[in-house]
């Protein structure tokens, strides 16, 4: 048993910050049905395909029941109206206004089914002077003032690689908020709209610029941040061959063992006196070995340093592997399997990985969905 394996959802949304929210629900039991537009949801399209279909929709998608369905129609709302009727939890990703406009909006089906949870998400949510403005996840870290806190002006602008904002700004808070609601419709016997903004996460990944800010009244610039550059301890350092050394040494054993692994002169220990010196005499010692070098002498002190990973390293560590990150699967419709999502789920709440998900073909299903209807 599943702690929802008794919910009914059905997920209107694409790309990612949606499905993954309906993945993770579908890993705990949820019964996910995926309304598509005619032809597949655009995530169908990207590369790389995997087999028959694309490896990025497989694996968000995986166990869930595809439905092609044009919400345009006249008759779609009378022909979802049953399936509405006994849904738990529903999750759109349009503009706002627009499944008003289509007749799906919240007032409309609340009127059909009171105790809907039906969550919204959006770039910068359903009211503001922003709610209209087109948006992906680095324009919302960029006005989030997340991005300038480690850009520095007329310095390099690497891009981030994780997209904190489409999952950490609305999938994840999708997902909390989703599990509240059902926690409060126990109690009250009634549903509620959500509105999940993925622009309104971006503050809070920049907490502690925030408390510095409103503390010492001086906002930190990019760069100035006690984790985005202002101190020696947290940064990155170039080896001999080209690659990086992730130093995160920020209490003083920590840092005490990172300074003597390395042999630091002893005056340039304390960084406090002059932390640009500090840092350039790390620079220089890192950068007088390879990454090799430092992966066998700096990483078994366990001082919070760690020669960077490539992914296709980072998949192969041994912790990976006990932990069971990579065990779960897809299988695409042709039959081949991959690696699926990894979700961070209690193992108790989520089901067992040998348990293979499939994907489905577009519309595979809405034969049979629609007649439950």
């Amino acid at each position: 048993m599943l702690p929802l394996d008794d919910l009914l959802v059905l997920d209107f949304s694409t790309l990612l910050p949606g499905p993954l929210a309906s993945l993770f629900l579908a890993e705990a039991g949820a019964r996910i049905v995926k309304f598509e537009r005619p032809g597949g949801e655009d995530m169908r399209g990207f590369p790389p395909r995997f087999g028959e279909t694309s490896a990025p929709f497989a694996v968000l998608n995986r166990g869930k029941e595809s439905v092609e369905l044009d919400l345009k129609a006249s008759d779609a709302l009378a022909r979802l109206k049953p399936l509405i009727e006994k849904a738990d939890i529903l999750i759109e990703q349009f503009r706002p206004g627009v499944m008003e406009r289509l007749g799906f909006g919240y007032e409309a089906l609340k009127a059909l089914n009171p105790r809907l949870i039906y969550c919204s998400i959006s770039g910068y949510g359903q009211h503001g002077p922003r709610a209209q403005e087109a948006g992906h996840d680095i324009n919302y870290q960029a006005l989030g003032g997340l991005l300038g806190q480690s850009l520095k002006r007329d310095g390099a602008a690497p891009l981030p690689p994780p997209l904190v904002a489409d999952i950490a700004g609305g999938t994840m808070p999708a997902v909390i908020n989703i599990l509240l609601a059902l926690r409060q419709r126990e109690r009250s016997g009634q549903g509620c709209h959500l509105d999940i903004a993925m622009a309104d996460a971006m503050p809070t990944f920049a907490w502690y610029g925030l408390a510095q800010g409103q503390a010492t009244g001086s906002f930190p610039d990019g760069g100035e941040g006690l984790l985005t550059g202002a101190s020696p301890r947290y940064g990155l350092y170039a080896t001999a061959d080209g690659w990086f050394l992730a130093v995160g040494a920020l209490e003083p054993k920590f840092w005490q063992g990172f300074c003597a692994g390395i042999d630091l002169e002893e005056r340039l220990r304390d960084d406090r006196r002059d932390p640009e010196a500090t840092r350039a005499g790390i620079a220089r010692i890192i950068a007088g070995e390879s990454a090799e070098h430092w992966r066998t002498v700096i990483e078994p002190l366990d001082c919070c340093c760690t020669v960077v990973r490539t992914l296709e390293e980072a998949v192969n560590d041994p912790h990976v592997t006990a932990r069971g990150l990579l065990d779960a699967q897809v299988e695409e419709p042709g039959g081949r399997r991959l690696v699926s999502t990894p979700l961070p789920l209690a193992p108790v709440f989520r089901q067992e990985a040998a348990d293979l998900r499939r994907v489905t073909a577009s519309g595979a299903d809405t034969g049979k969905v629609l007649g439950e209807s």
